[in-house]
């Protein structure tokens, strides 16, 4: 686009505005293009993307964000099909992952072992079957089975999904089984995630079959056979490169380095949409004070709210050096993480306002450790595809590790044999980040020791052939107890204001399961208001 009509098209009023480069917003920018609507995307960051992100270790390009996608309703498969994508789509290594536990005795060693399979969030729907006792005990099994033999009438509906694991099938389950998922997955306490949430249908079900483990026997019976999710060949980042392609061929302007800091509706129709300068060019170069960087089965799918971010804007992407201070626009889109969002909402009205009083969770900072070894004695994948590590366990801080060469074929093929990619996870709720205060080099050796300890197997620093260390910010979790009356209220307080949308993940849920059916629905919403109006 040459200077003179991108500085027209900039200085004009545009149909929408997209605030956050993430894929929700990518998402909803691309639907509204579709139409013939003029779309811009504002960006804070340099890089797009959100939580597909991805880096490069050793050569190889990884996933340093969510590295698959939950198949369940299809909704991303067919968004991924609209793409052209759908022959890069891959299934992980079948084989799951495993459980690293404290030993039941006091003193005792830790415990490795399968994770059960006919589960949900841990949560088993055969709680005598073997692979289940293995991990909890005959005791802890017959407590947990005594849930078919409790009156329906005492059931009622939970909120929370540790109070109810606890009531019905007791500390063992809730402890060894439940608690590594949600701590893997949502980095949370079973106690603080809202049932309906994170297990859809858990609770009617329940009452429908009387009894927990049934419940999670009716879903998992209605869930698609084959793996609860999938990736793409590649790495996830390339859905954030064919999105970006298609905002290229709807001529859609995207906007990196663009700090809103207001939004603000006027008497006539537009928006308006305040940018901050940006920043000047030191005179000297220097380094970059930006930081480097599901399902129960795949530990460690969705990381939270990014501070880096995946794939790059392309070399044509607007300067924001040239951007005026104040854009117009007839709807605007917010797509930013939730943090960001309220604080743009709430100078728009009492009622929006009030939003920032909700009892919302206190977020939880991540740190991702990503190792590349030349370790042939991993080639028997003596873990599975992955490790969910349960609080407590003696000898490490990971909560979570994924064998990424041994869930993904393709890494395996790209990485060759006897080299193998590692990717460790830190970080619980309510606990300081491990990592905050540690040098790179001590954070390699936090990692090397975790994964020996992990995997059963040591590992030297020797053998590593490439190290990265990925911080992920904060987020407000779209799964805490109270979450659906929060996002109602948000919804709401949004659908007072006309001409604008709210999405993202921290309304939607967490994956792109959840995350781009909302978009999708949001920019349906905007294109029927812009076409009618």
């Amino acid at each position: 686009m040459s200077e003179a009509v991108r500085g027209e098209r900039m200085s004009g009023v545009r149909d929408v505005v997209v605030i956050g480069g993430g894929v929700a917003g990518l998402t909803a920018a691309r639907e509204c293009a579709r139409v013939g609507l003029s779309v811009t995307v504002l960006e804070a960051g340099t890089d797009l993307g959100g939580a597909l992100a991805s880096h490069e270790v050793a050569g190889l390009t990884l996933d340093s964000g969510a590295e698959s996608f939950a198949v369940r309703r299809n909704a991303v498969a067919e968004f991924i099909e609209g793409l052209g994508l759908s022959d890069r789509v891959v299934q992980p290594n079948p084989v799951g992952a495993w459980l690293y536990l404290p030993s039941e005795r006091p003193g005792g060693a830790p415990v490795s072992a399968p994770m059960p399979r006919a589960g949900v969030l841990g949560i088993p729907g055969s709680p005598l079957a073997e692979d289940v006792r293995r991990v909890i005990g005959w005791s802890g099994a017959m407590r947990a089975w005594l849930d078919r033999l409790m009156p329906v009438l005492t059931i009622g509906r939970e909120h929370s999904l540790g109070e109810l694991v606890r009531k019905r099938m007791g500390r063992r389950v809730l402890e060894r089984l439940v608690e590594p998922v949600t701590a893997g997955v949502y980095t949370s306490s079973a106690d603080d995630l809202e049932v309906d949430v994170v297990a859809p249908g858990l609770n009617a079900a329940l009452t429908v079959t009387g009894s927990l483990s049934g419940a999670v026997l009716s879903l998992r019976s209605a869930a698609p056979a084959g793996s609860a999710v999938a990736g793409l060949r590649g790495g996830m980042a390339g859905l954030v490169a064919a999105l970006r392609s298609e905002l290229d061929r709807f001529d859609v302007e995207v906007v990196t380095e663009a700090v809103v800091t207001r939004i603000r509706p006027t008497p006539a129709e537009p928006w308006q949409v305040t940018i901050a300068p940006r920043p000047e060019a030191p005179e000297e170069p220097g380094t970059s004070g930006t930081p480097d960087a599901a399902e129960a089965q795949h530990p460690a799918e969705t990381p939270h709210a990014p501070v880096p971010q995946a794939a790059t804007a392309a070399p044509g992407d607007l300067e924001t050096g040239g951007l005026p201070e104040t854009l117009s626009a007839r709807f605007v889109i917010l797509a930013t993480p939730g943090a960001q969002a309220l604080a743009l909402i709430a100078p728009l009205g009492p009622q929006q306002k009030a939003l920032g009083a909700l009892h919302w969770p206190k977020p939880t900072p991540i740190e991702l450790a990503t190792l590349v070894l030349a370790a042939p004695e991993l080639d028997t994948h003596p873990r599975g595809t992955g490790v969910l590590v349960a609080a407590g366990a003696p000898g490490v801080t990971a909560k979570a590790l994924t064998h990424v060469t041994a869930k993904w074929d393709w890494v395996a093929a790209e990485a060759g044999p006897g080299v193998h990619v590692l990717r460790l996870s830190y970080g619980r709720a309510g606990k300081k980040n491990p990592g905050a205060l540690l040098t790179d080099d001590e954070f390699l050796a936090l990692a090397l020791a975790d994964a020996s300890a992990i995997l059963g197997t040591p590992l030297s620093a020797g053998q590593v052939l490439g190290f990265d260390r990925t911080r992920w910010g904060d987020a407000l979790s779209p799964a805490t107890v109270g979450a659906r009356d929060r996002v109602d209220q948000v919804r709401r307080a949004v659908a007072a204001l006309e001409g604008l949308e709210v999405t993202g993940a921290w309304l939607s849920g967490t994956g792109l399961a959840s995350v781009i059916p909302d978009a999708l629905a949001t920019a349906g919403r905007t294109r029927r208001d812009a076409l009618v109006h």
